[in-house]
């Protein structure tokens, strides 16, 4: 193996792959990167057999060839390497490289021996808009469970319907719904549903960066879901059992409706939080015709009680109090992008349903803490 590629080409991937490598694994090579010169580029590829990674990067290649090597210790040098061209040549187990005024070798392992790594999208593909992708992923993401004993909640459960590609994920606690409306016919995957860990999907997020499409495929065989973001191929499991009928507990019906500036009901939530702190983050809401009230009490901190304006329709029966962990409702006011919300009721024990006005595909739902008498 023998070639040039440039120091900030290399050191960008191999900063990427240093994510998906198993600093704690059982097996050595796992804490590896494979280096590999094919044609005219550098194959970087990473696995912890959950998560794998290649990026593929332009290059010169005099001779073609692959090495496994410790990826920290190749990436730390890289990345101190001033920019400009690196060549790079291999001799049985070990990789030099040279660069203005510095050169080096690494001890590598037998490539053979590193796990077999997807490079290319499988035949079944279909193509993603990444900012609906990257936007519906940021609505439904901070609902993942992180239990796990209960690893289909780990995941986001996503449907493929004929027109719209929806995104699911729970904790129990609470719930995020995302539809991508898609024409019909544009769906290419014969799959209706799988889960996939949050993590791979984290990392969708961060790869993506200003590209426009983000491709999809799935590999049944191997139970792997693959995604392509410009010359970055991940591959992540897909998390096996059957996702709750989370349908089930949407409300279809809700009593009562209440709409609220944004911003307000932030500040509100914000500052009873001071007090929700030291009681398990409980803050409690009643309702008029015309405010929404926010109270929190802590036996070491004292107490706080806000109004802020609303509008309701429907049912305002007298006494009525729900109580809602305060950092749920965070996460949606953080979520949305509308200047105003809906929250649906229908009493202090059933869910409160969160929703922006502007956008009908997103829906949250949240369970209610129960209070003591």
């Amino acid at each position: 193996m023998k070639g040039k590629v440039l120091q900030e080409n290399l050191a960008k991937a191999l900063q990427i792959a240093n994510r998906f490598v198993s600093v704690k694994a059982q097996l050595p090579i796992l804490g590896n990167i494979l280096f590999e010169a094919k044609k005219n580029k550098v194959l970087i590829s990473a696995t912890n057999l959950e998560l794998s990674i290649s990026l593929s990067l332009g290059a010169q290649i005099a001779k073609e060839g692959k090495l496994s090597l410790p990826a920290k210790n190749l990436t730390d040098f890289v990345v101190n390497l001033p920019k400009g061209t690196i060549n790079f040549e291999a001799e049985k187990e070990q990789l030099k490289l040279e660069s203005e005024n510095f050169n080096s070798t690494f001890s590598g392992m037998d490539p053979s021996d590193f796990p077999e790594i997807p490079a290319t999208l499988a035949k079944e593909k279909m193509k993603l808009p990444s900012e609906d992708l990257l936007f519906s992923l940021s609505q439904v993401l901070f609902s993942v469970s992180t239990d796990e004993t209960r690893p289909v909640l780990t995941g986001v459960l996503i449907l493929f319907k004929e027109d719209s590609i929806v995104f699911v994920a729970t904790d129990g606690f609470r719930l995020s719904q995302k539809k991508i409306k898609i024409k019909k016919g544009e769906r290419s995957i014969s799959e209706t549903k799988l889960i996939l860990p949050k993590n791979a999907l984290a990392e969708i997020t961060r790869l993506a960066g200003g590209e426009e499409e983000i491709s999809l495929s799935l590999q049944k065989e191997e139970n792997q879901a693959i995604f392509e973001v410009d010359n970055q191929i991940l591959t992540s499991r897909v998390i096996e059992g059957e996702f709750p009928d989370f349908e089930k507990i949407i409300p279809k019906e809700t009593k009562l409706k209440v709409n609220v500036d944004k911003e307000d009901f932030l500040r509100a939530v914000k500052l009873a939080s001071v007090f929700a702190r030291d009681s398990a983050n409980v803050i409690k809401l009643s309702f008029t015709k015309s405010s929404l009230e926010i109270e929190a009490e802590s036996a070491q901190s004292g107490s706080q009680k806000g109004s802020v304006e609303a509008k309701t329709e429907g049912e305002v029966e007298k006494d009525f109090v729900i109580a809602f962990n305060y950092r749920f409702i965070e996460d949606f006011l953080g979520a949305v992008k509308g200047d105003d919300i809906n929250i649906e009721l229908n009493d202090a024990n059933s869910p409160g349903v969160f929703t922006d006005p502007k956008d009908p595909d997103y829906l949250h739902l949240i369970m209610p803490v129960k209070l003591t008498t």
